[in-house]
């Protein structure tokens, strides 16, 4: 029986035709998702001019996150997983189903693909500043860094049921379609108290372009957290022992 492992990678991989493809991948992905959804925001901004998503509004938000992620995750799947999400990223790495080095190269084409969708944003929209996310007020910092932790839980432990899963058969052509419910489910949840971010990379790029670091941390710590725990639960506890582990590696010479 293979043991599962960790994998740091190879330092050629950065080179290799298949790691680009799949950081460029990563990168028009996360750009999808994020100039849908953060282009939700500002929409909603622009025809009511109001500083409170009303519930119609924030069912909009949370459908528009569905779909686009729904997309982004498609489109993506065959080349590089779809990932999207550094927090989905740090998941499969701390359950070893991803090299170190690739993580690295994931991470920086989602942070990329953010911010160049808010750039995009911001000229499309005549210097609309993008939202990005924030605390509600009268919500705490510890509340909203847990729900950040939950949330997240729930999205890497979909992640794993429906594409990581060596067993999951058939189910994994619905994948991105549960992906981007349970991420809308959330929005609807927990938009209200902290936006419901549950992604580092949908947090970083409108922060960064609109400059607003308020609680920019539980954006970060709390998705990378759940994610962690969901990734180390569904690896170690649900799939059984005795199933074949492999990585998802840069370069075929790894396999």
């Amino acid at each position: 029986m293979p043991a599962r492992r960790f994998t740091f990678g190879r330092s050629d991989d950065a080179s290799h035709p298949d790691s680009i493809r799949a950081m460029i991948s990563e990168f028009i992905s996360t750009f999808i998702f994020v100039f849908a959804g953060e282009g939700s925001v500002l929409a909603l901004g622009k025809l009511y001019k109001d500083t409170e998503i009303t519930a119609s509004g924030q069912v909009a938000v949370a459908v528009a996150h569905a779909l686009a992620l729904f997309v982004a995750v498609a489109v993506g799947f065959n080349t590089s997983g779809g990932h999207v999400n550094p927090a989905v990223t740090f998941g499969a790495l701390v359950g070893g189903r991803i090299t170190f080095i690739r993580a690295f190269f994931y991470w920086i084409a989602q942070l990329l693909g953010s911010i160049v969708a808010s750039l995009l944003l911001r000229v499309c929209t005549n210097g609309m500043r993008p939202v990005g996310f924030s605390v509600a007020y009268g919500v705490s910092e510890l509340s909203a860094f847990l729900l950040e932790i939950v949330m997240t839980f729930g999205l890497v432990y979909t992640v794993y049921a429906t594409a990581l899963d060596p067993k999951r058969g058939s189910l994994g052509t619905i994948a991105p379609l549960a992906i981007g419910l349970i991420v809308g489910a959330n929005i609807l949840a927990g938009g209200p108290f902290d936006g419901a971010s549950m992604n580092p990379a949908r947090a970083f790029g409108p922060s960064l372009v609109g400059w607003r670091w308020k609680n920019h941390w539980i954006y970060w710590v709390g998705p990378f957290i759940g994610a962690g725990i969901a990734g180390l639960i569904y690896e170690y506890l649900v799939i059984p022992t005795e199933t074949p582990h492999t990585h998802q590696t840069l370069a075929p010479e790894d396999y």
